[in-house]
């Protein structure tokens, strides 16, 4: 969510060039790694100064423990969006509710009835949905046959029919939301987008809380209408949904392209995900760290002056936690720079930390345990398409990802 708010920046006028180089440092990657000066830092200063223009005062958090240590203080540090606002452009009326930046006792009254909707009791309900919805897209790719852009037919509509499934979007709107799901994913991708979208996602969502409010369903809508009724405001349930939408269809398309793209160099990945759903448990896991789609958490700022990793942080000072660089600190083990296909579960922060740490992270678990072991088994012969290096990757994203995937099914 973060890009959303550099985008509209840039859109008040507020040059995103102005920056130099150095600050934008942990947002880039050579391929699908972080740029080797993101591990350098790390190795010279688990908190470091990011240089930012405008008289802003930022620190980069890269270490592993540094990084859990911020994302757990919650009386430490703060989300909330009023503190963004006079900087950079950002304005008050731009905060779009939802929990990524808001502090208890906000945040915690909104989670709290989210959670119980997140659990696996409630999400298994899912299961058969997803399992159907990657078969669909499947039997579309074997069809097609060739050539298919594997984003466009497998990463992009698996998460976004799953959220549709999981918000309780009735049928006859499910193809308005496919829609706007992928418009908004083509809005996070880079140059050029437009932000009207987000109103008329915005927009959208809200016409779908008022219906969930006269007939509520069964899927995350209507339970929360039915069990807290007016304890919440259709703004606040707008909100929550743009939340789930924003954090579950990009990020989760992301890993599931990049992921592709790791089976198809990896052989051996490749083989263990085809022959075992407990390979693939872990490789899935080890995916998450290695990737780490979502590169820096929201941004935090000091509510007191305090002390991380030998470094002071003044009162105000924004913080910003480089998850890709904690995820890949020696503190986690061996050879953490490389992707090992059989390497244990760690505990990675690939979703956060803390009261922040995502909450539909089971979620997109089922779907990536689900989708990749399908896919390879139905495309023994899977291949790009193009050369490794043809392959077009986001510059300068908060969700690291690649705007198309050309591969081969036959």
């Amino acid at each position: 969510m973060g890009r959303r708010y550099l985008a509209r920046a840039q859109k008040k006028g507020f040059d995103l060039s102005v920056l130099p180089d150095s600050a934008l440092m942990p947002l880039r990657r050579d391929g699908l790694d972080p740029v080797p000066e993101l591990g350098a830092t790390r190795a010279e200063a688990p908190v470091s100064k990011l240089p930012l223009p405008f008289g802003i005062t930022a620190w980069l958090v890269t270490g592993y423990g540094e990084a859990k240590e911020v994302l757990a203080a919650t009386d430490k540090f703060s989300n909330d969006y009023t503190n963004l606002v006079g900087k950079a452009g950002l304005s008050a009326e731009q905060n779009p509710g939802g929990l990524g930046f808001a502090d208890p006792p906000d945040h915690t009254r909104l989670r709290k009835m989210l959670t119980p909707e997140f659990t696996m009791r409630r999400l298994n309900r899912l299961t058969p949905r997803i399992d159907e919805i990657i078969a669909e897209q499947l039997d579309a790719m074997e069809k097609d046959g060739g050539t298919v852009d594997l984003m466009q037919s497998f990463a992009l509509p698996i998460p976004s029919l799953t959220i549709c499934e999981l918000l309780g979007v009735s049928y006859e709107d499910r193809d308005d939301f496919q829609r706007l799901s992928t418009v908004r994913f083509d809005l996070f991708a880079g140059a050029g987008a437009s932000f009207g979208a987000i109103s008329e996602s915005l927009s959208y969502l809200l016409e779908i809380v008022k219906k969930q409010r006269v007939e509520p369903g069964d899927g995350l809508l209507g339970m929360l209408v039915k069990e807290h009724g007016d304890n919440i405001s259709d703004q606040e349930l707008a909100g929550l949904a743009d939340g789930v939408l924003t954090g579950g269809l990009e990020t989760t398309a992301s890993m599931l392209a990049l992921g592709a793209i790791v089976l198809l160099r990896d052989r051996r990945a490749f083989e263990l995900v085809r022959d075992s759903d407990d390979a693939a448990r872990d490789f899935v896991e080890e995916l998450l760290r290695y990737l780490t789609v979502v590169q820096v958490a929201f941004p935090r700022f000091a509510r007191e002056d305090v002390t991380v990793g030998g470094q002071e942080i003044a009162k105000g000072d924004i913080v910003f936690v480089s998850l890709s660089g904690a995820n890949r600190d020696a503190a986690l083990g061996d050879g953490m720079e490389s992707f090992d296909p059989a390497r244990p579960a760690t505990q990675h922060l690939a979703f956060g930390w803390g009261a922040h740490r995502c909450i539909g992270a089971e979620l997109a678990r089922m779907e990536l345990r689900a989708a990749y072991p399908a896919l390879v088994r139905r495309f023994p012969d899977l291949r790009l398409d193009v050369e490794p290096e043809q392959l077009s990757y986001r510059r300068t994203s908060i969700v690291y990802g690649v705007d198309t995937l050309p591969v081969r099914v036959k």
